[in-house]
């Protein structure tokens, strides 16, 4: 796997964190609703250096352990409360959690094709 597809299942996953978050907070108007998109921002600007050469490797691991914190954060403490009150919230987390993995599922792998590869 190449850089290409960790790049593209970041962005995938930036959106849908973003876009989820401030749909959330459209329907709640908390702010808490909003940190799902501060992680989203910072995955897409760690996804602009996955380009550089000679940032690659820091961006790749940073861009694994956001995913990584964001995913956890998601799970252990939103999700619980989301599945106790049910509703269109709960669509929302379940997609940002689904990406989120999906996108984790796709970094490891590439870390381990790599890895095989040397």
């Amino acid at each position: 796997m190449e850089i290409r597809s960790i790049q593209k299942f970041n962005l995938i996953n930036s959106i849908a964190l973003i876009s989820m978050s401030a749909w959330g907070y459209i329907d709640t108007n908390s702010f808490t609703a909003l940190i799902p998109a501060f992680f989203g921002v910072i995955l897409l600007l760690l996804g602009t250096m996955l380009t550089n050469e000679k940032l690659v490797k820091l961006s790749a691991h940073l861009v694994v352990l956001f995913t990584l914190l964001i995913l956890l954060a998601l799970v252990i403490q939103v999700l619980p409360g989301v599945v106790e009150r049910g509703g269109i919230g709960l669509i929302r987390v379940i997609l940002m959690i689904s990406t989120s993995a999906l996108a984790m599922i796709v970094f490891i792998k590439s870390f381990i094709d790599n890895r095989k590869s040397r």
